[in-house]
C-alpha cells in the first residue's frame, strides 16, 4: 500500500448571524478547518482534520500550504500503515534518520505551532487509513475501548447572570446532559462578574449536575486565585485554562492555592508541553485539542502521560466531526479517558461535514464500531466551503 496523493483544503463556513456568540475571541461569524485527504494507489482514502487556531474561525492558509507544498511531497510513496515512522519524519525533518536510529527527537526549530498542526491533520488521516484497511474502527488498533458509550457535557455557556442558568438547564434538557460547561474571564470584565454568573448557574442547576468553567487562558494569576476563592462553594467539576498558556508556573501556583480541579491544554503541543505542565504540578485534568497537538498518535502518548500522573484527559472538542471523532476513539481507548466535551454553539463542521451525527443520548455518546475513524465526509460540503487557493 502506497500513497499517491496528499491534499488540504481550507473550509470556511459562516454561521448564520442569529445563531451567532460573542466572546473574548469576538463575534464568531464561521467555523473553520484544514481538512486533510490521503489517498492510496489502490483507492483507499483517509481523512484527517487540522486547526491554526484553538478558536473555530481562523486564517487556515499557511496551514493548509505547509501540508501541500512541504508534507505532502514527502508523504507520496510512502507506505500509509507505518504511521509512528511518518509522524516522526515529519517532526524531525531532514534528521529523521537520527531520530530513528538513534531513537530519541531531533526535531525541526519549527516543533510548535503549525507545524504540529499539520502534522495532527496528517496522523489522523492516515489513522483513518489503517482502519479501513483492516476493517476496524481506531479505537480497536489503540488496544479496544473502555465501553459502548461515553459521558459528554455540554459545552457552552455564554448568557449574562440574568439568563446563565435557563441557557445551561435547556442543556440539560437537550440531550439529557449530566454536565455544562460555561465561560467566564475577560469578557465579563471584573472577576465578581464571572463569580456572579457562575453562582447563578449552580443554584439553577441544583447539585447533581456537573458545572465546568472555562477562562479561555485571559486571567492573570491574581484575578484567577480570587475567583477559585470565591466559587469555591460552587462545586466546580474543573476550573479551565485559568492563565495564558505561556504561564506554566503560574499555572501550577494557581492549582496549588485552590481546592477547585484545574484543566488545561487546548493550545498546547505535543507530550513535550505536557510532560511539562504535569511534572509542575499545572493540572488535574488534560485537555488537547487532537487537531493541534499532534493528531491521534501523540494523542495517546499524552493520555498516558496523563494516566502515570493520574490525572484525567478530557480533549478539548471544539472541532469538526473528524477530529471530534478522533478523540472520541482516543478517550474511549485510554486509561484515563473521562469525559467528551459537546459543542452546543453553532458548529456546522461537526453536524454537516459528516453523513453520520454524533447525538448524546441521558448524556452518552455511542463510541461506533465502523472502521477507520467512522466519518464518511461529505465531499461536496468541503469543496462548497472551500476557500480558493493558488498553487
Amino acid at each position: 500500500m502506497k500513497i499517491k496523493s496528499v491534499h488540504a483544503t481550507w473550509v470556511h463556513v459562516p454561521i448564520p448571524e442569529a445563531q451567532q456568540h460573542l466572546s473574548d475571541f469576538g463575534r464568531i461569524s464561521s467555523f473553520d478547518a484544514t481538512i486533510v485527504r490521503i489517498e492510496t494507489a489502490c483507492g483507499l482514502v483517509g481523512y484527517g482534520e487540522a486547526k491554526e487556531e484553538v478558536g473555530s474561525s481562523g486564517n487556515n492558509h499557511g496551514l493548509t500550504a505547509l501540508i501541500n507544498h512541504k508534507f505532502a511531497p514527502i508523504l507520496i510513496g510512502e507506505d500509509p500503515r507505518d504511521i509512528n515512522r511518518l509522524w516522526e519524519t515529519l517532526y524531525n525533518g531532514v534528521r529523521d534518520h537520527y531520530a530513528l536510529r538513534d531513537a530519541h527527537v531531533f526535531p525541526i526549530l519549527g516543533r510548535r505551532g503549525i507545524t504540529v498542526s499539520a502534522i495532527s491533520g496528517i496522523d489522523m488521516a492516515l489513522w483513518d487509513l489503517l482502519g479501513k484497511s483492516l476493517g476496524a474502527p481506531v479505537w480497536r488498533l489503540l488496544g479496544g475501548r473502555k465501553a459502548a458509550a461515553m459521558p459528554a457535557y455540554a459545552s457552552g455557556g455564554w448568557a449574562d447572570a440574568a439568563g446563565i442558568g435557563k441557557q445551561l438547564t435547556s442543556y440539560v434538557e437537550r440531550g439529557g446532559f449530566r454536565a455544562v460547561k460555561m465561560r467566564v474571564g475577560v469578557i465579563d470584565g471584573a472577576v465578581r462578574n464571572s463569580v456572579a454568573r457562575v453562582k447563578a448557574a449552580r443554584e439553577a442547576l441544583g447539585p447533581d449536575i456537573g458545572l465546568m468553567c472555562d477562562a479561555h487562558g485571559t486571567y492573570t494569576v491574581a484575578d484567577a486565585k480570587q475567583f477559585c476563592r470565591l466559587v469555591e462553594d460552587c462545586d466546580l467539576t474543573w476550573f479551565e485554562e485559568p492563565v495564558t498558556g505561556d504561564d506554566k508556573r503560574g499555572l501550577a501556583e494557581v492549582r496549588a492555592s485552590t481546592s477547585v480541579p484545574i484543566a488545561v491544554g487546548e493550545s498546547e503541543f505535543t507530550r513535550f508541553d505536557f510532560l511539562d505542565i504535569a511534572q509542575r504540578g499545572g493540572a488535574d485534568f488534560f485537555q488537547p485539542d487532537l487537531a493541534i497537538c499532534g493528531g491521534i498518535s501523540e494523542a495517546m502518548r499524552i493520555g498516558a502521560i496523563a494516566s502515570a500522573y493520574n490525572l484525567r484527559l478530557a480533549p478539548h472538542l471544539w472541532t469538526g466531526a473528524l477530529a471530534f471523532a478522533a478523540g472520541l476513539h482516543v478517550t474511549a481507548a485510554c486509561p484515563a479517558g473521562y469525559i467528551l466535551e459537546y459543542s452546543l454553539g453553532a458548529n456546522p463542521l461537526l453536524h454537516e461535514l459528516a453523513a453520520e451525527k454524533f447525538e448524546a443520548r441521558d448524556g452518552m455518546i455511542e463510541i461506533p464500531d465502523r472502521p477507520g475513524l467512522g466519518v464518511t465526509v461529505d465531499e461536496s460540503f468541503v469543496q462548497r466551503y472551500a476557500v480558493p487557493f493558488p498553487g
